[in-house]
């Protein structure tokens, strides 16, 4: 009701006009009810034009621009690919920061917070140098770095940039840092030169001795039969110097070229500790030095070589008897217990052995005492050769010593 009042009150005048035509039609003898038949046509008509008209509403014309996609970084795919390297790799940006390293990188050089600078990690100015040529050159560059702290490295860093182009034509530049560890190429490196080092100076001594003796016999001594047996006798001692010092290289040549061979016979070390004792008693003989035995009831097999396993216990027995005859005894203990493994240790009553040079004992050429070394006839490979042989065969070598009270080597199965 309320909402036909208010469309009659907005349609008032064409209603007083529809009233106004009412009056002037009776007025004019029209018939009653044809008047009043007009009047409510006329009002009706005006109540149904003021009625609200809902708008058509405008079609959307289609629109004829399309949206270009918004460009992507390629960083994730590249990422993805570098997480798969076993070498320490990094990707950076423009100004340095870091924006991506894989596993292999923060385990060398700890975790970087992504978004940093390189310098936040890696203080070298070598590094950062290159870093700084080959983004502003967007030329590859590569130098040699050393870290020192956990543990002595050597790298070849590389840097290079790198040019992504996405399916749209964006293009994204990014520079990938790599670490390439030559750590073991160094000291294989260093130690053939300093094998070689070792080698020539082994050698040099023995033969300039035969040089100057055999100038001797052939100068002053030409006539002098017995400067002549002297000088022949120690001459002797050179050449057999030299001698098993020719050897020993070859033994370790050998053994190298089959070290990842492992043997498969099966030796008792019962028998073959007591076939090493019985050859060495007449050196134990000649420096006063007891040896004792301690070998359990029945068989200790172990895999092995007989001879090169005869060459270990050899080595280790009669370097006890040499080095710590002070001591007057050497003692060799075999255990075989069930469930653990085959244990042989050679113990000596000697001056023992300063802790720093024990790590170094099996190192080619290298020697405690030097002097004492050469006078007992050593070469100064006798350990490296053990270490070779139980490397072999899979097992170990355990040194023990204390100044003043001896030393142990036990070779574990």
């Amino acid at each position: 009701m309320e909402r036909l009042t208010a469309r009659l009150r907005r349609q008032r005048f064409v209603l007083m006009v529809a009233i106004a035509i009412a009056v002037i039609a009776t007025v004019a003898g029209m018939n009653g009810w044809g008047v009043l038949a007009l009047l409510l046509i006329l009002i009706v008509a005006a109540v149904w034009s003021a009625q609200p008209t809902t708008p058509k509403p405008i079609a959307e014309e289609p629109s004829t621009i399309e949206e270009e996609p918004a460009s992507r970084s390629l960083l994730p795919e590249v990422s993805a690919t570098l997480s798969a390297l076993d070498i320490p790799v990094m990707v950076l940006a423009g100004d340095a920061s870091v924006l991506f390293q894989n596993k292999a990188a923060e385990k060398a050089f700890g975790e970087v917070v992504i978004g940093a600078h390189i310098s936040a990690r890696l203080r070298s100015p070598g590094i950062l140098d290159m870093l700084r040529e080959t983004i502003a050159t967007n030329a590859p560059n590569q130098i040699e770095h050393s870290e020192r702290l956990p543990s002595e490295r050597v790298y070849i860093v590389r840097s290079a940039p790198v040019e992504l182009v996405a399916h749209n034509g964006h293009g994204e530049r990014l520079f990938v840092l790599s670490f390439r560890d030559i750590s073991e190429v160094r000291r294989i490196d260093r130690m053939r030169s300093d094998f070689v080092a070792n080698a020539s100076h082994e050698l040099r001594t023995p033969l300039a001795s035969l040089r100057g003796f055999i100038e001797t016999i052939q100068g002053p001594a030409k006539n002098d039969l017995k400067a002549q047996e002297r000088f022949l006798g120690i001459m002797f001692d050179q050449t057999t110097r030299m001698s098993r010092l020719v050897d020993d290289l070859l033994s370790l040549s050998r053994l190298e070229l089959k070290s990842h061979i492992a043997p498969d016979e099966k030796v008792d070390l019962v028998p073959l500790l007591g076939h090493v004792r019985d050859a060495l008693l007449p050196l134990a003989k000649d420096v006063g030095v007891e040896m004792v035995l301690h070998l359990p009831e029945g068989k200790a097999e172990v895999a092995g070589d007989r001879d090169e396993l005869v060459q270990v216990f050899e080595n280790l027995m009669e370097n006890a008897c040499k080095y710590g005859q002070e001591g007057k005894l050497v003692e060799v203990f075999l255990k075989n217990d069930p469930g653990t493994p085959v244990e042989v240790t050679v113990v000596d009553k000697g001056p023992g052995i300063p802790a720093e040079h024990v790590p170094r004992l099996t190192e080619r050429f290298y020697r405690v005492n030097i002097e004492d070394s050469r006078s007992k006839k050593g070469t100064g490979l006798g350990l490296a050769i053990v270490k070779h042989i139980l490397t072999r065969h899979r097992a170990r070598l355990i040194v023990k010593s204390e100044v003043g009270k001896g030393t142990s080597f036990t070779v574990r199965f």
